[in-house]
Parts: C-alpha cells; structure tokens; sequence
C-alpha cells in the first residue's frame, strides 16, 4: 500500500484515519472498529463490504 495514499484517503461512514495491516490487507478504522478490504491493491471503500473488527483487532 503506497503511504501517499494512506495519508489522502478517509473512512466513508466517520472521515477518519485509516491504518493498513499489511498482514489481513485491510485498512481498518479504530474509531467504528471497520476494516475495508485491499483486493488487488485496491481500496475497497465500501460500508457494505467492511468487516467489524475486534478491540484487540484495532491495535
């Protein structure tokens, strides 16, 4: 994930940070406990196809 476009892109429910885990290939935001999927080095920016995450998931 380029860190140019982690620094530009938001959470589409609150505008938040997003922080990539490498390992899942997700960008999670800790503020809704959502991770969007990366597919294909893509950013899937859906509320639809977000995941709700765990605490221990968001550290």
């Amino acid at each position: 994930m380029d860190h140019r476009l982690l620094e530009i892109v938001a959470c589409p429910v609150c505008n938040g940070k997003l922080y990539f885990n490498k390992e899942k290939q997700e960008l999670i935001c800790k503020s809704d406990a959502l991770a969007y999927p990366v597919r294909d080095g893509i950013p899937v920016l859906l509320e639809s196809e977000a995941r709700s995450v765990t605490l221990d998931e968001t550290n």
